[in-house]
């Protein structure tokens, strides 16, 4: 490894640096949305349960303490849940708006170091290039292999680490998309229900308590 990082000459550490980076965004969003992405359906359940009881206080206290974009959407639903039913729709919409570029952070940078790797490869093949044809004039009119090869070895080590770290990139930020797509389509039953939770579901119930007593 250290033989190719030498024969590619320093084009090779800014692709070196590429990958650390790479590396280091892919594993923090791979953390980040995995604590961002709960079981919607069972976590309002609860939250319905705990409000139905009167017990507003702790069912926003739970939403504090659960990580991911629901939570929070749920918590400032609670918090305005006073508001007309239009204005409420606007507000936990706003909520779940808000959430989307903590998704979405980092995405950008890993797609950038997806489309430049490639691109410092290719830098590294043009220069190991010019490297052959000077040494080709140079051992004019007979060049033997072995005053070219340090060309062809950078532009061919160059060329091959610009897409190994291309690659794996390109694939991990297709693969983040795709999680922060499910967890967007998760705020956004979460929304729906719980505006017709609390706009619907709640004012019938208080009906039905109307009734009892």
């Amino acid at each position: 490894m250290w033989e190719l990082m030498v024969k590619g000459g320093w084009i090779m550490w800014p692709i070196l640096a590429c990958s650390i980076g790479a590396c280091v965004l892919f594993l923090e969003r791979v953390f980040h949305l995995h604590r961002a992405q709960i079981k919607q359906e069972d976590f309002l359940s609860g939250i319905y349960t705990i409000v139905n009881r009167g017990n507003t206080a702790e069912a926003v206290s739970i939403c504090d303490q659960t990580p991911g974009p629901v939570a929070h959407m749920v918590r400032t639903g609670l918090l305005h849940a006073d508001e007309p039913p239009k204005a409420l729709k606007e507000t936990i919409a706003k909520a779940g708006l808000s959430e989307i570029p903590r998704l979405e952070k980092n995405l950008g940078g890993l797609l950038t170091i997806a489309q430049i790797a490639p691109m410092l490869g290719l830098l590294g093949t043009v220069i190991g290039l010019v490297r052959v044809f000077m040494a080709m004039e140079q051992n004019a009119p007979i060049a033997e292999i072995g005053d070219l090869s340090a060309g062809i070895w950078q532009a061919l080590a160059t060329t091959a680490a610009g897409l190994c770290v291309s690659i794996p990139a390109f694939a991990g930020y297709n693969f983040l998309l795709s999680r922060v797509e499910r967890i967007t389509l998760n705020m956004e039953f979460a929304a729906e229900e719980l505006y017709r939770y609390l706009v619907y579901d709640r004012a019938l119930e208080g009906d039905e308590v109307d009734e009892t007593l």
